[in-house]
């Protein structure tokens, strides 16, 4: 019978150093709030606007969400530990933030392959295009999405805290992840592990073949236009998109698929910062600045706030 002895855990955090966690603390908030701010901007812009109401901004819409939930879960708690000695969660809150991180993780794999898709009904097949990606669809799509995340979570979540934790309580991390919960574990982990190879091919390697095939028929696409600003047009439309998939899949790969002993404190430390808090604040950048309509839609509301038409301020 497994017996679990742990209450709480002890995170190891990035630093021992006083002057560090000071600077870092300070670093990370301005990261914070700017992710916040990002992604709160992308969120509102797509409800206040109508000319964003496409298929398009609906699934940033949630991507920016996800990104909000599962930056809000490590990044605070995080900042906290910079300001203590002793680094504790409860056995309980690791949980719960492996559940949230794990679920809006997944979540992101998701709603990047059905972003993908999007671009390539809209750029393959742009006459079916309002046919093929109706708002029933949209949302379909984008709850099932959530409904496999959950079960995800759900899967891991309880696959590693039934495990004992009985020789210690001390996460090599700053954060309640699997690989170095598994690691820490007494228990035989050989059916986590296979789960997490399992899942991660139903989650990111589905998702990442939606988005290899999607780019290959807009490669072939694009080929086929003969003008270079036809061409430069529609690469344009997938940029930021390809740019968020490449940040987030080159950081999930390195954290995850590998075997659990292979995990060490630094380099994983460095890639899980860049996964979990960095790239929750570039995604917002990354589809506002290199998006027309976003900047468009942003100026529009801006005027409209803090510049009311002449007459109605003549009128007020």
């Amino acid at each position: 019978m497994n017996q679990n002895f742990t209450h709480e855990f002890i995170l190891h955090g990035l630093t021992d150093s006083p002057l560090l966690q000071t600077i870092l603390f300070f670093i990370f908030l301005l990261v914070y709030i700017f992710t916040i701010v990002g992604n709160m901007g992308i969120i509102i812009i797509s409800k206040l606007d109508p000319s964003l109401a496409t298929p398009m901004y609906f699934f940033l819409h949630h991507l920016s969400f996800s990104d909000l939930c599962y930056s809000s879960v490590i990044t605070p708690k995080m900042l906290a530990d910079f300001q203590v000695k002793q680094k504790v969660i409860s056995f309980s809150g690791c949980a719960v933030q492996m559940f949230i991180f794990v679920t809006f993780g997944a979540m992101e794999c998701f709603l990047l392959g059905i972003m993908a898709y999007d671009r390539y009904s809209a750029i393959c097949n742009p006459l079916f295009y309002s046919v093929v990606m109706n708002n029933k669809k949209c949302t379909h799509l984008v709850l099932a999405a959530y409904a496999g995340s959950i079960v995800n979570a759900l899967v891991h979540t309880t696959g590693t805290f039934t495990l004992s934790f009985c020789r210690s309580n001390l996460i090599n991390h700053f954060y309640c992840d699997i690989p170095p919960l598994l690691k820490l574990s007494c228990s035989d982990t050989t059916i986590n592990e296979i789960l997490l190879i399992v899942f991660g091919i139903m989650t990111s390697w589905l998702s990442l073949s939606i988005i290899i095939l999607s780019y290959i028929h807009i490669i072939s696409a694009i080929i086929k236009i003969r003008s270079q600003e036809g061409r430069h047009k529609v690469f344009s439309t997938c940029a930021s998109h390809f740019t968020a998939v490449s940040m987030f899949y080159g950081a999930l790969f390195f954290m995850y698929f590998r075997p659990s002993t292979s995990f060490s404190v630094g380099n994983d430390s460095v890639a899980s910062i860049f996964y979990t808090v960095l790239i929750p604040m570039l995604n917002p950048l990354i589809y506002s600045l290199r998006n027309r309509e976003v900047k468009e839609a942003l100026q529009k509301i801006i005027n409209i706030n803090l510049f009311p038409p002449l007459e109605h301020s003549m009128l007020s």
